[in-house]
């Protein structure tokens, strides 16, 4: 495993969009119809790095939340 990949990136863009929406992870949670958890959102907002398969969840819970279209790049700076 590569020992140099930085794993802990800063705020994302996805924190600033749930914050100014007024959201929390849970709600986040709630609108999945696939299995997240409030950890992985939490991380997701930190900056903590993701799996794609993880951030393609979240992506699709926002989507779902906010009758919108937003892509990796909107809600992630990796």
């Amino acid at each position: 495993m590569d020992e140099t990949l930085e794993r802990n990136l800063g705020e994302q863009p996805i924190a600033r969009i749930l914050k100014d929406l007024h959201l929390k992870p849970h709600d986040v949670v709630a609108a999945s119809e696939e299995n997240i958890t409030h950890k992985m959102v939490t991380k997701a907002c930190k900056g903590r790095r993701l799996t794609e398969n993880v951030q393609g969840k979240i992506i699709r819970a926002m989507n779902r939340i906010l009758e919108n279209s937003y892509s990796k790049k909107d809600l992630f700076n990796y």
